[in-house]
């Protein structure tokens, strides 16, 4: 139930995963990184989750190893067969054997036994990641559904259903997708750089020296242009985000825009952002597609540089030929790894950043728990006292301020007052979505907080005036309310109602799907199919907000004849905005500002001539 304020949709877009996208060049480079605020006890608080397949990720970190490992051995081995061909010719023409085919097709069937073991190793890594990945993601959403349970209602008043559906999504899934690649990935990383170096360097320290001094040009430059593009990146973010907001508002508000003849002030705005959005994406593009011109410029002046240095040492003997070809292989492989682990410092940012929203969200203080021995009331009555009740949402503001009354079992209480007197609030509290700050709320004598939340809630039947129903077959909308409803228990709640008529004239009839919004059914249909459902779960006490708001004039009457059986012997609580609908009730409490200012029945209060007359005769007016 809501209180007596609206929220806003979250129409944010999420944050940019990892820049142009983990395969691209220089991915993660261009892009603004989300940065956690303690990355290190975030790191711990995930590795605390990886601690149970600790088996399977060293497997996994030793098979990354070994099929580097066997990647980085392959160019030298090519090197040996290139230096075998022109020692066997060289020797041809000097009168020798020649060219050993054997010990070349050796080579060969070596390096081929190697690619096939570095392929093997590198899908079995792959499968047993993708596993653990999985389970830490379904560990991590499960303790997260377990934890919106447990989380008192002011959490998600406090914030967006957006912000919250953002970490069970696209946070949980940032941090599969970086336990499933990045882990291995920084390791194949590291060990080819001290691979590739080590094997560069047994061919030659003078060209590896060359190549390294080559390194600090290609990323100052590369610097030089993220710098650039930066701001451009996070302008485009920025824009993105508007016109996605635009997008969704338009096509959720679309008829009232259309009432309203809004579509050119639509099309204005829409055109301003996306004219931004073209300014800063086309700018960062271009920033960013210069870097691998960039780091092909400087990679082939760092080839020219290797030519001509391995050329002169081989005719100073001191290296061979199929060495400067491995040394050429290395060299163009000796980049890659950096450029990967800069990455995964990006993506490890993001990550650390997303999990840190996830164990914030995990960590978020639970509901007041619940007494170790709560009391059991067997046969309710329905008697209600509120003794001097006293609340705020927050500490500095009350709303509530020594709210008392006594309500009798089977009676037909209705609140009334102006929007925000505290109607809805004081349901929120009869239901324990909200305890009181001080004072206490009975039922039948008893302090509804020495009883567990789910026992006090079963003693109600709730028809809010925002209708909610989910996506699934109008009979089980029907039966949420009760556990092993049967299709004639359906029926029976819908034909109290008055619902069951038109729900066998749709398509499917009990059995049509509603859709995600619920609006292949009119809001009046809606309305009755909630008001069924609460016929359905038989409370002994009932809440009612404005229950037929949405409905014709002569279902609404139907209606209120079938909520009077409905009520009959039932206490019931009924929030009125239609004074005319509550005149037959047994105490009428007038609320304002958070305190009854009268109470009693509708010919007494209005023979009192005060606030509840100024408001039924204004009310009155203003229907005729």
């Amino acid at each position: 139930m809501d209180k007596d304020n609206t929220k806003k949709k979250d129409n944010s877009t999420p944050p940019a995963q990892h820049g142009f996208g983990r395969g691209g060049p220089m991915a993660g480079m261009g892009m603004p990184v989300q940065k956690p605020k303690n990355f290190k006890a975030t790191m711990l608080t995930l590795l605390r989750y990886l601690k149970p397949f600790r088996l399977s990720i060293v497997t996994v970190l030793i098979f990354a190893i070994l099929s580097t490992i066997f990647t980085i051995v392959s160019p030298k081995m090519l090197g040996d067969v290139t230096n075998d061909v022109v020692q066997g010719f060289m020797s041809k023409q000097m009168g020798g054997p020649g060219i050993d085919y054997g010990a070349i097709w050796s080579i060969i069937e070596l390096l081929v036994g190697l690619y096939i073991l570095s392929a093997i190793f590198s899908y079995i890594q792959g499968w047993i990641m993708s596993g653990v990945s999985q389970q830490v993601t379904f560990n991590l959403r499960k303790n997260i559904s377990e934890k919106i349970n447990t989380l008192p209602l002011s959490y998600f008043d406090s914030r967006t259903h957006g912000e919250v559906l953002s970490r069970v999504t696209n946070d949980v899934d940032t941090v599969s997708q970086t336990l499933n690649q990045s882990l291995t990935q920084i390791v194949t990383a590291v060990t080819s750089l001290v691979g590739i170096l080590i094997m560069m360097l047994t061919i030659s320290w003078q060209m590896t020296l060359l190549a390294i001094i080559v390194l600090p040009i290609s990323f100052g430059l590369i610097g030089l242009v993220v710098g650039r593009s930066q701001k451009y990146f996070m302008t485009q973010q920025e824009s993105l985000g508007k016109i996605n907001g635009h997008v969704e508002e338009m096509f959720s508000g679309h008829t009232v825009m259309k009432a309203f003849n809004g579509e050119e002030k639509s099309i204005n705005t829409f055109k301003n952002i996306n004219s931004e959005l073209y300014d800063s994406a086309w700018k960062s593009q271009f920033f960013s597609g210069l870097l691998m011109p960039i780091m092909t410029f400087v990679g082939n002046l760092g080839y020219v540089g290797v030519a001509v240095l391995g050329g002169w040492l081989a005719i100073q003997g001191k290296i061979k030929i199929g060495d400067i070809q491995a040394f050429i292989q290395y060299m163009n492989q000796f980049t890659q790894p950096i450029t990967q682990t800069a990455n995964i410092a990006n993506v490890l940012q993001s990550t650390a950043a997303a999990a840190e929203r996830v164990f914030e969200f995990l960590g978020e203080e639970n509901e007041i728990k619940e007494i170790t021995n709560p009391v059991v009331l067997k046969e309710v009555k329905g008697g209600v006292e509120f003794e001097n009740i006293v609340f705020g949402y927050s500490p500095e503001k009350t709303i509530i301020h020594g709210f008392t009354a006594s309500i009798k079992p089977g009676q037909k209480v209705a609140l009334v007052g102006p929007t925000g007197a505290g109607k809805t609030t004081m349901v929120n509290l009869l239901m324990r979505f909200y305890d009181v700050n001080s004072g206490a709320i009975k039922i039948d004598g008893v302090d509804i907080r020495d009883l567990r939340r789910e026992d006090l809630r079963a003693l109600f039947g709730m028809v809010l005036q925002d209708s909610w129903l989910f996506t699934g077959t109008i009979e089980e909308n029907i039966a949420y309310a009760k556990v092993n409803a049967t299709h004639d228990d359906v029926v029976h709640a819908a034909e109290a109602a008055h619902a069951d008529h038109f729900i066998r004239a749709l398509p499917g009839g009990y059995g049509m799907k509603l859709n995600e919004e619920a609006d292949n059914i009119s809001q009046g249909e809606k309305q009755l199919l909630t008001i069924a459902r609460a016929m359905l779960a038989d409370t002994p006490m009932l809440i009612l907000d404005e229950a037929t708001s949405s409905v014709d004039t002569r279902t609404e009457t139907l209606i209120q004849k079938a909520m009077e059986k409905l009520m009959h012997g039932r206490t019931s609580f009924v929030i009125a905005h239609r004074l005319s609908t509550i005149k037959n009730a047994d105490l009428i409490l007038v609320m304002r500002d958070g305190n009854i200012v009268e109470q009693g029945n509708h010919e007494a209060l209005l023979s009192q001539n005060g606030f509840y007359a100024s408001l039924y005769n204004s009310q009155f007016a203003n229907e005729n």
